[in-house]
């Protein structure tokens, strides 16, 4: 059933033209991972990878994100939808525009509306300023638990390109804090299934 419904949406998408960046994909980025109902991350938008697959987050970044995952037990084979707020590629990687964003959230909303997850994870400031938009600094509420839509409690997180960037594992870095986070998120998770 839920992946029905998901379907469909994912046929909608494939025709929009809803803005401008329906004529320079390559492909619809809908999805990846399992559909449930406890955990959803939701990303930027598609890179160059993204774009030429059609899934999410299967490029460097992506592979940080499945080792960040499997380091406490949590896979997207298993355990985790992941979506992104575009589903059509930028050019250049450049951030969304307003307009893009406006364009593409009723697909967002309607896999949302379809699973109802019990978490989320805002992978990234665009992800971020998409639900908190009055929140600009993902470093100062990353790890946080803010309401979400549906009864879900949302977590900001580091995206893993950015994560990329910053080597260092001392603590108070980025990729400690990252680690913290998914600790977290990983208690969360398992007192969803108790």
């Amino acid at each position: 059933m839920i992946e029905q419904e998901l379907e469909q949406i994912r046929q909608q998408c494939l025709s929009c033209q809803r803005c401008s960046l329906g004529k320079t994909r390559t492909n619809v980025v809908f999805s990846d991972g399992v559909p449930n109902h406890n955990l959803v991350l939701i990303g930027e938008a598609p890179g160059f990878n993204e774009d030429q697959t059609g899934r999410p987050f299967v490029g460097r970044a992506g592979q940080l994100l499945d080792k960040i995952f499997e380091s406490v037990g949590l896979s997207r084979q298993k355990d985790v939808y992941i979506c992104n707020t575009l589903k059509c590629r930028p050019p250049n990687n450049r951030d969304p525009l307003p307009v893009e964003k406006e364009a593409c959230r009723p697909y967002l909303e309607a896999q949302l509306a379809v699973l109802k997850p019990k978490i989320i994870l805002l992978c990234g400031k665009v992800a971020l300023t998409s639900f908190l938009p009055n929140v600009t600094a993902i470093s100062r509420v990353r790890g946080q638990w803010f309401d979400g839509p549906y009864g879900s409690k949302m977590m900001p997180i580091f995206h893993p390109s950015y994560l990329l960037r910053n080597h260092s594992k001392e603590k108070g870095s980025p990729r400690w804090l990252m680690w913290q986070d998914i600790q977290e998120i990983k208690r969360a998770y398992d007192a969803l299934r108790i």
